[in-house]
């Protein structure tokens, strides 16, 4: 063996020629030839061991004879190899003749083809690429007796070599995240100049995906649209079959489940059940435009985020905001100018009717066709009457878009109308059964069910505010009566011509005339009879029957009908008298209704600046 001085040397030179800047392969290949140069060993190997799988892998070699080389074999079994026992051990395992061996049988079989004798394997304090740990073997063709000196020079040699895989390791890492950066950077100026150069959201989520590595989904909450990069269950649904699932009433509920998660700030993830046996966890990050939720991305990536991953989910958050700031914008100012030609038309406001046609065909809007008039009258949420809106247009125009209806959606308050054209093949079934869709389904995502009343046909600027006033006579009676869901005009039979026609002063005159003077009696003494009469009328002026129902006796019902004509000379004995009262007592009621209603709702929307 060396003497010391040519030992310290050996290892200055060892030192110089493992600090290299090489890739790890070369590092391993100069190590382990640095080892059985200087510590005079006529072979060596270092290996990983692949402890899940039970073997330990050679990853470089070095044979000094290269005339005497044979063929040895690179994987090795753990169970019969020594290299597992330095591990566990973490200390030398020496064996002075492997051909005599009986420990280790698989060492003894390859000494006696190779040739050699003396075998030593070391621990490395290090791993693999892959996170294995390392071991290092040297041989010699001799005996060799190992002396404590020998033994505190290799394992300097071993430490020294752990010490520059160590940094090997580390340098990897640098350049891996110098090459993340360069592309996180790159994918920063890619999203903006797509952003900029008008781009749509759908290339957007399709380079997401390819920049994230994995599936991620976008949710635009006023469009009620959701876009998938691809499958994140591709052995389940394909990417086309997962873009149906979105468009069906999964992507609805998903959609609803996200917003409300958003909206609420509950949590950073979400589970999305897909059916009774599927079920995903995705990340949401909420897309904000001043101070808004308006979408969301969900990430599928199960892998922890780095650094350089959270930069480029805000690169991309920032992009896609920009992006559906757009659409919220060209969103607001659509339905503002619709809004405002709506009112300029009910509210009669026009000069030159050429003129509007004009406006609303730039909108999009055919006046001077034929259409049906839909109007949605929500619950009574004021506090929320503006949320209500937003969800309610995006409802409607999703539930058209599905039935194939072109519509046009106008914002009113607290309500929505939708302008229906008159085209081939949309018969009124369908926008019957639109109007049910409608209720149904705006009464599971607002809590209460809204008044939706559809219209007649109608055609010209006249016809559509006449046709305005009359649905909203028909939302006064059904909120008047209590009454909800979808309807027709000829739901409510003669009300809403009663009901335009009760503010008159003629029909005031009329029922002051019949039963003025038992209202201000009843009034001022707090008597019932206004209540006994129209009982009465109601039974058919049939007294027991009467009786019955208000819970009297025939005879206290008689009398106080006899007071009712002594003191106000009414009488019912006639056809002509008992209608004349019956319709009397029908208009009073509904004025009444129809006053107490006006106090809580607004009688007809209005503009408003």
């Amino acid at each position: 063996m060396p003497d010391q001085l040519s030992r310290i040397m050996s290892l200055r030179d060892v030192a110089s020629q493992i600090n290299s800047d090489g890739d790890l392969d070369t590092l391993l290949r100069d190590l382990i030839q640095a080892a059985c140069r200087h510590g005079s060993w006529d072979l060596g190997s270092i290996m990983t061991l692949d402890l899940a799988h039970g073997y330990a892998l050679v990853t470089a070699r070095f044979e000094a004879n290269v005339m005497l080389r044979s063929p040895s074999g690179d994987r090795w079994e753990l169970a019969t190899s020594p290299a597992l026992v330095a591990l566990q051990r973490f200390e030398p395992v020496y064996i002075r003749d492997a051909r005599e061996s009986t420990e280790f049988p698989g060492y003894r079989r390859e000494a006696l083809e190779r040739g050699y004798c003396t075998v030593m394997i070391y621990p490395m304090a290090s791993v693999d690429a892959e996170g294995r740990p390392m071991v290092l073997a040297v041989s010699s063709r001799k005996v060799v007796d190992v002396s404590p000196d020998d033994l505190a020079f290799m394992s300097i040699i071993v430490h020294l070599g752990a010490i520059a895989i160590e940094r090997a390791h580390r340098h990897r890492a640098q350049l891996a995240a110098a090459e993340q950066l360069r592309r996180v950077l790159g994918a920063q100026g890619s999203l903006l100049q797509e952003v900029l150069a008008g781009g749509s959201i759908e290339t957007l989520t399709a380079m997401l995906g390819d920049l994230l590595s994995a599936p991620v989904l976008v949710l635009d909450f006023f469009a009620s649209s959701l876009l998938a990069s691809a499958s994140p269950v591709p052995t389940v649904h394909d990417d086309a079959a997962w873009t149906t699932l979105l468009e069906g009433a999964s992507g609805r509920q998903m959609l609803a489940e996200v917003r409300d998660a958003v909206t609420t700030r509950r949590a950073e993830t979400i589970t999305l059940r897909l059916s009774d046996k599927l079920s995903l966890d995705a990340r949401i990050e909420p897309l904000m435009v001043d101070d808004e939720a308006v979408g969301a991305l969900l990430t599928f990536d199960q892998s922890s985020s780095n650094d350089l991953q959270k930069l480029l989910i805000e690169s991309a958050k920032f992009a896609l905001s920009v992006q559906l700031m757009r659409s919220v914008i060209r969103f607001r100012f659509e339905t503002r100018t619709l809004t405002e030609l709506f009112f300029e038309i009910v509210e009669r406001r026009w000069r030159d009717e050429q003129d509007m046609l004009r406006r609303a065909r730039r909108l999009g809007l055919s006046l001077a066709a034929p259409m049906r008039m839909l109007v949605i009258d929500f619950p009574d949420r004021t506090n929320a009457s503006a949320d209500l809106s937003v969800d309610g247009h995006r409802a409607v125009a999703l539930l058209a878009a599905q039935q194939h209806i072109a519509v046009h959606i106008v914002t009113v308050g607290g309500a929505l109308v939708c302008l229906v054209p008159h085209e081939e093949g949309v018969e009124l079934e369908r926008v019957t059964r639109l109007a049910h869709r409608i209720a149904e389904t705006l009464a599971r995502s607002v809590g209460s069910e809204p008044i939706v009343v559809l219209g007649d046909t109608c055609e010209g600027l006249e016809a559509l505010a006449k046709e305005w006033e009359r649905c909203w006579r028909m939302i006064r009676v059904a909120r008047t009566f209590g009454r909800r869901g979808a309807m027709t005009v000829p739901d409510f039979g003669p009300l809403p011509m009663l009901m335009g026609a009760a503010d008159s002063s003629d029909v005031r005159s009329f029922i002051d005339g019949a039963i003025g003077r038992v209202i201000e009696h009843d009034k001022k003494h707090n008597t019932a009879y206004l209540e006994t009469l129209a009982a009465y009328v109601r039974a058919g002026c049939r007294s027991q029957h009467c009786a019955d129902a208000m819970g009297l006796h025939v005879t206290t019902l008689r009398y106080r009908m006899s007071r009712i004509s002594d003191l106000f000379g009414i009488g019912v004995e006639t056809p002509e008298q008992r209608f004349s009262i019956e319709l009397a007592l029908q208009l009073h009621s509904l004025i009444d209704n129809s006053n107490a209603s006006a106090a809580r709702h607004e009688s007809i929307p209005r503009m408003r600046g």
